[in-house]
């Protein structure tokens, strides 16, 4: 298994960082198919509780608000999600009202909103002033996070963190990937940034408790259907939604860092 994730990491990484790299629409059009991708993988989820959800609505959703962090002329993120909600329940009143109509009416806008808000932000902040910087500081951060994480808790982890939604996730797991995350938050911010401590500091905070919640927030998802993971896409990490889930939370928050530093605008 071990080698199994290293290879497809080594596949991945290249690609998304030659991607972050250049921008444009190699990169737009990178992230709107990871959230598509990771869309259907939640429509197909959320539809084993019976839900009668809508993929047109919810995937049509979050290509609006990607395609509005790309040209905001469209102020799609003002309109899209009313239209959403319009949209699902007209569906319903076609199908007759069945089984699973109100929980499909929800979880359509809902994971619509969750993942296209959500990775918006990566166009957004790629598109801002040192745009490669910031999204290669969420990336490999968030990276590092998982990885002291996954390493500390097998090397010394005892105590359950969250047992429930997580089995095998510990709390001395969660120190680890704070201490790693924060460090290399503060060394790549004031490296390639020029931030200080105090603000490195704060962001590796806030980074490492998002990238933490953002798994744990999947997690949630994944037990309430009762799968280990969301699809089998990428051969030893499961699906694109296993993949995106803690950056879902990390790019936001980075963000609106960036808008609270006075670089970015809301």
């Amino acid at each position: 298994m071990l080698r199994t994730r290293i290879v497809s990491a080594g596949i991945l990484i290249p690609i998304v960082g030659a991607a972050v790299y250049l921008g444009g629409t190699l990169y737009l059009g990178l992230v709107l198919l990871a959230a598509l991708l990771a869309g259907w993988e939640y429509l197909a989820m959320v539809r084993r509780t019976g839900a009668a959800t809508s993929a047109v609505v919810c995937l049509a959703l979050i290509a609006l608000l990607i395609a509005d962090a790309a040209w905001p002329g469209l102020n799609a993120r003002w309109w899209a999600p009313q239209a959403a909600v319009l949209a699902a329940l007209t569906l319903h009143v076609f199908r007759a009202n069945g089984e699973g109509s109100l929980t499909g009416w929800g979880l359509t806008v809902a994971g619509g909103c969750y993942l296209g808000y959500s990775m918006a932000h990566f166009v957004r902040l790629r598109g801002g002033p040192d745009g490669f910087a910031w999204v290669a500081l969420a990336f490999l951060s968030t990276w590092i996070t998982d990885t002291g994480a996954y390493l500390v808790g097998r090397a010394v982890g005892r105590r359950r963190f969250f047992p429930r939604i997580s089995p095998k996730k510990t709390l001395e797991g969660a120190v680890g990937g704070l201490v790693t995350g924060v460090a290399a938050v503060m060394a790549l911010g004031a490296w390639w940034l020029g931030l200080s401590a105090a603000s490195g500091l704060a962001l590796g905070v806030l980074l490492t408790l998002g990238a933490t919640f953002g798994d744990l927030a999947e997690s949630v998802l994944k037990r309430q259907v009762g799968v280990k993971d969301s699809g089998n896409l990428i051969p030893g990490h499961g699906g694109m939604l296993d993949r995106v889930d803690s950056l879902l939370f990390v790019v936001p928050i980075v963000y609106y860092f960036t808008v609270a530093l006075g670089i970015n605008a809301l």
